[in-house]
C-alpha cells in the first residue's frame, strides 16, 4: 500500500508563489501516474494537473495551464507541483493522488482513475 504525503501548503499574497510536494509513505509510487486534485470550500473536488508513470505525459487543467508545474524526482519518490502567479480563486485544500492500478500509464484527468489519496494540504491566497 502507498499513502501520498503533502507538505509545502501555506498562506500566500496574490501573485505569489508556493510549491507543493508529494511524498510517498510506504511502497514507492515512482512509477504511477500521478495527479494534483483540489477542493475549494462548498465546491467539488477538481483536477489541476497530472503526470504519466514514466513522465512523459503532462495534463493540465485550463484554469491552471501557464501558472502551475507538475513534476517529479524518481530518486526522491516526490512528485512536485510548483505554482506561481496565485489568485484567489486558487484558495483550496490540495490533493495528491496515486493511481497504483496502471504503473507507467497515461496520466488521467479523472479522479476515479486513482486509488490512493493523501490528506491534502491547504493553500490560502489572499487578495
Amino acid at each position: 500500500q502507498v499513502r501520498p504525503v503533502e507538505s509545502g501548503g501555506g498562506l500566500v499574497q496574490a501573485g505569489g508563489s508556493l510549491r507543493l510536494s508529494c511524498a510517498a509513505s510506504g511502497r514507492t509510487f515512482s512509477n504511477y501516474p500521478m495527479g494534483w486534485f483540489r477542493q475549494a470550500a462548498g465546491k467539488e473536488r477538481e483536477f489541476v494537473a497530472a503526470i504519466s508513470g514514466n513522465g512523459g505525459g503532462i495534463y493540465y487543467a485550463d484554469s491552471v495551464k501557464g501558472r502551475f508545474t507538475i513534476s517529479r524526482d524518481y530518486a526522491k519518490n516526490t512528485v512536485y507541483l510548483q505554482m506561481s502567479s496565485l489568485i484567489p480563486v486558487d484558495t483550496a485544500v490540495y490533493y495528491c493522488a496515486a493511481d497504483s492500478r496502471r504503473p507507467y500509464a497515461s496520466a488521467s484527468y479523472y479522479a476515479a482513475m486513482y486509488d490512493y489519496w493523501g490528506q491534502g494540504t491547504q493553500v490560502t491566497v489572499s487578495s
